[in-house]
């Protein structure tokens, strides 16, 4: 199902076993793959936007990745290595990320005016 779904993730957390000795699961949460909408749309049709942050719900609608974190210090960068290293540096120097924004490489006025919006709306 994992494979036959596009899931990304899977976790279950908890398991309970009943009294009969079967397991259930109490509670999970599990992503799919965005680049196989086209193949899932029927699961993608379920998701439940008012479940998830506005902000990285806007962000998505530009293919921008929005992660809010909850340190003062914002950060708009390109590309996941580039976000790891700046935080890593801003802990190092007693900071801490408020959020990290990832422009990608295929950025243009338009996601870069998306993503100061984002972030100054944070």
């Amino acid at each position: 199902v994992f494979i036959e779904c596009d899931f990304t993730m899977v976790e279950i957390n908890p398991f309970a076993e009943l009294t009969d000795g079967r397991v259930i699961v109490c509670d999970a949460k599990v992503g799919f793959d965005d680049n196989a909408e086209f193949r899932q749309k029927a699961i993608h049709d379920k998701r439940d936007l008012s479940q998830e942050d506005p902000q990285e719900v806007e962000a998505k609608k530009f293919d921008l990745n929005y992660i809010k974190l909850s340190g003062s210090v914002a950060c708009m960068v390109n590309g996941a290595g580039l976000a790891m290293s700046t935080m890593d540096l801003l802990a190092l120097k007693g900071g801490s990320p408020a959020n990290f924004l990832d422009v990608g490489g295929a950025a243009n006025k338009d996601t870069i005016t998306a993503a100061f919006k984002i972030i100054q709306g944070d």
